[in-house]
């Protein structure tokens, strides 16, 4: 049974920072490509970082230079550092893992930029 969970969401103010986990099991958790995705209401879920296997990263232009993704592989977790965080990145945050065509999700955390 794979499982993704998500932790380290929360309210933060605007400049504020914050580090997202996802603890992977029930996969072989090195050969995954794995991927942050957010969604705020009314929108469509979206890519914000992805890390491959071999550890080269990809993000979104409207978080290049403010997040960082990474990955432990030893811990079979992934990671999110978001810094200078907007109230525009407030939505609900998912990990996904992806071997393939196949895709595993986490539940999601919400993170909340307000002042």
């Amino acid at each position: 049974q794979v499982q993704l969970v998500e932790s380290g969401g929360g309210l933060v103010q605007p400049g504020g920072s914050l580090r997202l986990s996802c603890a992977a099991s029930g996969i072989i958790f090195s050969i995954y490509a794995m991927g942050w995705y957010r969604q705020a209401p009314g929108k469509q879920r979206e890519l914000v970082a992805a890390i491959t296997s071999g550890g080269s990263t990809n993000y979104a232009d409207f978080v290049k230079g403010r997040f960082t993704i990474s990955r432990d592989n030893a811990k079979s977790t992934v990671y999110l550092q978001m810094n200078n965080l907007k109230p525009e990145d407030t939505a609900v945050y998912y990990c996904n893992a992806r071997k393939f065509a196949t895709d595993h999700w986490g539940q999601g955390t919400q993170v909340t930029v307000s002042s």
